[in-house]
């Protein structure tokens, strides 16, 4: 039997999650992706299953043979899609039953049921009209960015394409997206799985109308794909002539469990979307859910599937999205858009052309016109205004106050100027930067306006020009080229996943969309679920130029790789190329997909980690054009991604700091010729760089670049890694995060246990069992053990001292390993595939769950007596069978002291009855 974990979750029992137990400043919720007693089996072909060729459905074959085993389970939800993936959701309630499951004939795989939170962009602005300053000045810049607007142009606009939508549902009553329902309508169909009260923890209730006015995510999304022309914003859709599907899988506000996701995925497929986009995800470094493997066949049966790759760029490397890590599906990152809506001033008593830009989304609320009044006639002077102000300073609450930008922070000049009245400020730039700035509690308003405008306003005033400043209201706002336009968005999540697969794909735009949101509005979004169906988009206009077969769909994915735009990491021409770990093969050029001649058979190259190392690699290169062509192939590197920090446990932050040395790569041969119709395998000998600091774990990455004259570029992408993942630490051991020695048990004081400590298991009497970790493990097993048992363990902060090393001499029960020599209890419960946690301790800080019964994973009841809870993660790419390739901790002694429950009472005879 093929199974995609060797152990799967035994959380039954222990599946109470209420963080009673926890302190105060840790309770949040659910801190586990799992939904208790809940799993997805999967089937083979019924010609696998003996005696049952009377049974027409091969989920009935293995329902009977389950019967047969005496295993109780509760069927949740069939999925019948031939060729990509039969099977059911059930609910069980004995954790022998997934064991028992596993191992009969018939059954490929069972996997938990993951809780996927419902889509949040990073940013959002709801806008009223075209005058609003959010309202990014060019409508149609990201298509520019990335040749749409010559592909509509072309005539090409998504006509004949059907694109399947998995979000929050779609307000279709919107006039931009038709403003009906159904057949022959932009929003030809779809189903709501949910209803509007489905918050994940509910029963939903499905219905045929997918219709959403409480969200509005599925909206926006919507918009960007399909947008008709002619409304009050002059947006248009990346494919205005698509047909839409609508899946709704949100209610209005709560998660769904992949469960959901994996119907509607089925679904979608069934009916006819040609594409099917999903807007939303989680960190989790996976690629192993249910979801992402569903995705993943579907996109390899020619359908195309564009996924988010995540918002968690700020938490760094290795937090990969999923579903969005669907092996391939087409994982998508966010570039910033090229024009930001800016604010002007109005000069008078001077000249100023084209005027002066303030670093502002809305005007500052500032009604009048003022004088200006300059603190330093110096204009070089690096410490203008941040000591108090002279006494001859006078009151500064009638002027706007000109002041240079230098070595002081900015609140400390504004204090400064507060003290002597002021209420407006302009700072004028150093050269640092133009952007946003941070008043602070500053009680008025100031903004940044570059340096050359503040030079100007300097220099008049020193030549007693009588120059005035007004604040519009309205009118004022100005598309100004963003200062990181076209950069991949800060937010955007880095990969790659935890094993080592190339995510994201590929980048598109998705900072600072305007899109249309329910009854009838408009906004400005940014994330990933923005930038995603964008590709979807551009996808359809793939499908409409080349037509819909499958070997179409098969490789859209490596064909937007390898014509995809290098995205540098900075506006600086000394800096590296971005690391393909968050641009992907870089910013989607769909023009150049479209019109490509010099086809390459991969789009990505893994090389793995140092242990793994696949230092040769090879791909083809087509010539599909009418012409020979010469062809010359270079080496590009980019950043290579420090992705730890210094001798440290911890990922580094985002933006993941980049170093300029890469890989070398020795390319065969580096010129050929093709004629029209030729291949050429072309082979590249990587060498790992060198020089570089281990313990940051470095990952580099490049591109194998292919160049003919008079065309584009096309190049091939790679990752590899400087280090052994089976060496990074899982479990966090430090208080760098939480204050508490951790791994740890919480009693029921909400205090961490360090004393043997006994529990009644009563409704607030049970111990959390509380731990963090800095990598993913594809297993996190917890297990009872006897309290006297002499375990080393390897997790050493929180080790009780004094025992010995013991090495684990017996078998767990499948293979000849080595694992669990030690003897346990009983087991508690088992995690397959945890992802690792970030510093956020109201979101994914910390993984806990609490023992709230004395029962077993299986339903037994834990005896009263003295016990320890033993912890294990193991390492990635560890052998799940061998005891040293876990990460080991033991807890404190643990009581089970559960008072017995008194017999019940024999009722009295009364008198006199019989």
């Amino acid at each position: 039997m093929k199974s995609l974990i060797q152990w799967t979750a035994l959380a039954i029992s222990f599946a109470g999650v209420s963080f009673a137990a926890l302190p105060t400043r840790y309770e949040a919720g659910d801190k586990l992706p799992f939904v208790p007693n809940r799993f997805i089996i999967e089937i083979d072909n019924v010609s696998r299953l003996s005696n049952r060729r009377s049974l027409v459905r091969p989920l009935d074959a293995v329902y009977s043979a389950l019967r047969e085993r005496g295993i109780g389970l509760q069927i949740d939800k069939e999925f019948n899609s031939d060729g990509i993936f039969t099977g059911a959701a059930v609910t069980l309630n004995n954790a022998n039953d997934v064991t028992a499951i596993e191992s009969t004939q018939g059954i490929k795989s069972i996997r938990p049921i993951l809780k996927v939170q419902a889509p949040k962009p990073y940013s959002y602005k709801k806008v009223t009209d075209k005058s609003d300053p959010a309202v990014p000045a060019d409508s149609f810049s990201t298509h520019v960015m990335t040749g749409v607007d010559k592909l509509h142009a072309q005539g090409l606009t998504g006509k004949g394409v059907k694109v399947g939508i998995l979000d929050t549902g779609i307000d279709y009553t919107h006039p931009t997206l038709g403003g009906k329902f159904g057949p022959g309508n932009k929003v030809v169909g779809g189903y709501d799985f949910v209803g509007d009260d489905y918050n994940g923890k509910n029963d939903p209730v499905p219905d045929d109308d997918p219709l959403d006015q409480c969200n509005g995510h599925g909206t926006h999304v919507a918009g960007i794909i399909g947008a008709n022309p002619d409304n009050p914003f002059d947006i248009v859709g990346v494919a205005p002539s698509a047909s839409i599907a609508s899946y709704r899988i949100f209610g209005c506000n709560g998660f769904v469990t992949d469960d959901v996701i994996v119907e509607a995925l089925l679904r979608g497929a069934k009916e006819g979307s040609d594409i099917l986009t999903l807007s939303l995800g989680g960190a989790d470094g996976w690629t192993s859910g249910t979801a992402s493997v569903v995705a993943s066949r579907i996109a390899a049966s020619g359908k195309i599937v564009t996924i988010a790759a995540g918002n968690d760029g700020s938490d760094g490397a290795w937090y990969s999205s999923s579903p969005g890590n669907s092996i391939n599906a087409i994982s998508v990152a966010s570039v910033e858009n090229t024009v930001v809506p800016l604010q002007k001033v109005v000069t008078g008593g001077v000249e100023k052309d084209p005027g002066i830009v303030y670093y502002s989304t809305f005007p500052l609320p500032i009604e009048g016109t003022f004088p200006i009044y300059v603190t330093s006639n110096d204009t070089t002077n690096m410490v203008d205004a941040c000591d108090p102000l002279p006494d001859t300073t006078p009151d500064l609450s009638k002027f706007v106050t000109i002041i240079r930008r230098g070595t002081c922070p900015f609140v400390q000049k504004l204090e400064n100027l507060e003290a002597k009245g002021g209420k407006y400020a302009l700072i004028y730039d150093n050269g640092n930067g133009f952007n946003s700035i941070d008043i602070g509690r500053f009680s008025g308003n100031a903004a940044l306006i570059q340096a050359e405008d503040g030079l100007f306003l300097v220099n008049q005033w020193k030549a007693g020009a009588p120059v005035t400043i007004t604040f519009p209201q309205s009118g004022g706002s100005v598309g100004y080229p963003t200062p990181r336009g076209g950069l991949v968005s800060a937010f955007s999540s880095y990969g790659p996943s935890n094993d080592f697969y190339f995510k994201p794909a590929v980048s598109a735009p998705g900072g600072g969309i305007l899109s249309t949101i329910p009854e009838g509005g408009y906004a400005v979004l940014s994330g990933t679920s923005m930038a995603t169906p964008f590709v979807a988009g551009s996808a359809a206009l793939l499908f409409e130029a080349k037509g819909k077969k499958p070997e179409v769909g098969r490789t859209a994915r490596t064909l937007f790789e390898s014509t995809a735009k290098y995205i540098p990491s900075n506006l600086t021409d000394a800096d590296p190329l971005q690391t393909v770990t968050v641009q992907g093969a870089g910013l989607i050029n769909v023009y150049d997909a479209l019109h490509a001649t010099t086809i390459l058979s991969k789009g990505e190259l893994i090389l793995n980690d140092t242990v793994n190392f696949k230092p040769v690699q090879t791909f083809k290169v087509t010539n599909t054009g009418n012409a020979t062509k010469d062809y010359k192939l270079s080496h590009i590197l980019a950043g290579t991604a420090l992705t730890f920090r210094p001798n440290s446990h911890f990922t580094a932050k985002g933006p993941v700091p980049l170093a300029k040395v890469g890989a070398q790569a020795a390319i065969s041969p580096e010129k050929f010729t093709l004629k029209p119709g030729q291949s050429r395998d072309v082979t590249v000998r990587f060498t790992a760089p060198t020089g570089l600091d281990a313990t940051t774990f470095p990952v580099f990455s490049g591109f194998i670049q292919v160049a003919a004259p008079s065309e584009n570029p096309v190049h091939v992408s790679y990752v590899g890694g400087v280090g052994s993942l089976k060496a990074v630490t899982i479990i966090d051991t430090t208080d760098e995060v939480i204050p508490d020695k951790i791994p740890a048990i919480f009693n029921a004081d909400a205090e961490v246990q360090t004393e043997p400590t006994n529990y009644t298991f009563g409704p607030l009497d049970y111990p959390t069992v509380f731990w963090r970790q800095v990598f993913g493990s594809p297993i996190v097993r917890v297990d009872l053990v006897d309290k006297d048992i002499k375990v080393q363990t390897n997790v050493p902060r929180a080790l009780p001292r004094g025992l010995p090393y013991f090495t684990f001499p017996f078998k767990h029960g499948k293979g000849d390993g080595t694992f669990a020599q030690v003897k346990i209890v009983g087991p508690i419960t088992e995690f397959p595939f945890l992802t690792r946690n970030d510093d956020d301790l109201s979101g994914n800080g910390f993984h806990s769950f609490d023992v709230e019964e004395a029962v077993f994973a299986n339903g037994t009841v834990i005896p009263n007596g003295s016990y320890r809870i033993l912890l294990r993660a193991l390492k990635v790419t560890g052998d799940w069978k061998k005891e040293e390739e876990y990460e080991v901790w033991l807890s404190p002694i643990v009581g089970v002291q559960v008072p017995e429950k008194p017999a019940p009472e024999t009722p009295e005879t009364p008198a006199g009855s019989a």
